[in-house]
């Protein structure tokens, strides 16, 4: 192999397991890196030197070791080619429904975030009780064979509904329930704490999904008026910024929902609109819209934006047993809508 082959392909590079591992990192320093959220190699490799600071870590040894962090799980610069290879390590989640499925071109991405949004019962918590069975079946069935990690914001967790989705996709509910680890969050402090904390528990746990549910409905209460909204604004993009990481750094499929608001001023188009603005929108790879059709357990579901899929629109349904495919009768009948 020449010079050149080896300079992009990364031969063999050193793999460090743990923060004292790490060339610089003493016990003293590895406690304050911990205290600071940073407890696994592979979220250090995706932290900043700003944020390294608090633990008393010089500029030029915060970048020697975030150099080495992520030289040990391969973040570098590296040729078109190699990527076309890496993307191949990107997985997708089944969401339950095969028409779903077919707009999101095989399922939800490893490595993305993917944000539902939607009024009131549109079904974006449903989706995300389903996504935390889902992830749990193996591959062949859609799966990611891995745990889910659910920050609940607006007490939306319940277990039965676990419990009914697993019975129907014949899984044991007892072991379904046993691989979700939640949390609840009461502030968007504390939202946002939970997830800078959250490597260790994803590493330890093989955890494959990361909900957030909902995003936005803390910040959207504590930052009230104009004058707030540029520091609310600045913590939304910190915290998806943070999940994004966490999704690359453990090939994690990262699902936030998100409220919505009307604009009376728009004439023209849907007058309604995600909260969170540009940040949110920005961030979310792929963001879809949910919607009631107008009648029985009927949704619609928009794809809005998406770095390399068309727009485009399917109907699925929510049931007893979860996201489910409508029948070709429901679909006569819903395309009056």
């Amino acid at each position: 192999m020449s010079e050149e082959e080896g300079e992009g392909t990364g031969a063999e590079k050193p793999r460090y397991e743990t923060l004292e591992d790490l060339p610089g990192i003493g016990p003293s320093t590895a406690q304050k890196l911990r205290e600071l959220g940073f407890h696994t190699v592979e979220s250090l490799a995706m932290a900043t030197v700003r944020e390294l600071e608090p633990a008393g870590i010089s500029e030029k040894k915060a970048l020697a070791i975030i150099s080495a962090a992520r030289s040990s799980i391969g973040i570098a610069f590296i040729r078109a080619d190699e990527l076309l290879r890496m993307r191949q390590n990107v997985l997708r989640l089944t969401t339950g429904s095969k028409a779903l499925d077919k707009l999101l071109d095989g399922g939800l991405e490893t490595q993305t975030i993917t944000e539902f949004y939607g009024e009131y019962g549109s079904g974006k918590s449903q989706i995300c009780h389903q996504l935390c069975v889902n992830v749990q079946l193996p591959p062949e069935r859609g799966g990611l064979n891995g745990a889910a990690l659910y920050i609940d914001t607006e007490n939306t967790f319940r277990t039965e509904r676990i419990v009914q989705m697993a019975r129907h996709l014949g899984l044991d509910p007892q072991n379904v329930v046993k691989n979700i680890i939640y949390a609840e969050a009461y502030t968007s402090d504390h939202q946002m704490f939970l997830l800078e904390n959250a490597d260790e528990v994803i590493k330890e746990n093989n955890v494959k999904l990361i909900i957030v549910d909902s995003l936005t409905a803390h910040f959207r209460s504590e930052y009230l008026g104009r004058e707030m909204l540029a520091v609310r604004q600045q913590k939304l993009n910190k915290h998806m910024h943070k999940l994004i990481r966490l999704a690359r750094a453990f090939n994690a499929v990262a699902v936030v929902t998100n409220q919505v608001m009307a604009k009376p001023d728009m004439f023209f188009g849907d007058a309604i609109h995600p909260v969170g603005g540009h940040i949110v929108g920005h961030t979310s790879h792929t963001r879809i819209y949910l919607r009631k059709a107008s009648h029985g357990p009927i949704r619609i579901a928009r794809l809005v934006s998406s770095p390399y899929l068309p727009e485009g629109e399917e109907i699925f349904k929510i049931t007893e047993n979860g996201i489910e495919d409508i029948s070709e009768e429901e679909k006569a009948k819903s395309s009056g809508r």
